[in-house]
């Protein structure tokens, strides 16, 4: 089942509702195709990205906030402006410093998402 946001090319984000997707997680899936997705994904002030591995290709830019970045075993604090990297099947998770929000970038697209 495709979502409304797929193939969507001008996305107006405050249309879009946000999905709870665990304890203090939120997210928005803003479109996607078969070989791209891009979410926002919020992010209470303790909140916890679960480490998991998964074989999408990731790029992530801190809109907001501050977070303990962990990929491959080494943590980073990131903040707004920042960003990262994740190959495919590489373990990482984030804790959220002070709530803000991730801009989550996959190739292909996330499945298990929509």
């Amino acid at each position: 089942m495709q979502s409304t946001a797929f193939g969507q090319q001008f996305v107006d984000a405050q249309s879009i509702p946000w999905e709870t997707v665990g304890e203090s997680l939120q997210r928005k899936i803003l479109s996607y195709d078969a070989n791209l997705m891009m979410v926002l994904v919020k992010f209470e002030q303790g909140g916890v990205g679960a480490a998991h591995e998964h074989p999408h290709t990731q790029m992530s830019y801190i809109q907001s906030g501050s977070f303990a970045i962990t990929i491959g075993g080494v943590e980073q604090i990131l903040t707004a402006g920042d960003a990262y990297y994740i190959p495919p099947n590489v373990r990482h998770g984030a804790v959220c410093k002070e709530a803000g929000i991730l801009v989550d970038v996959f190739t292909p697209m996330r499945e298990d998402f929509v």
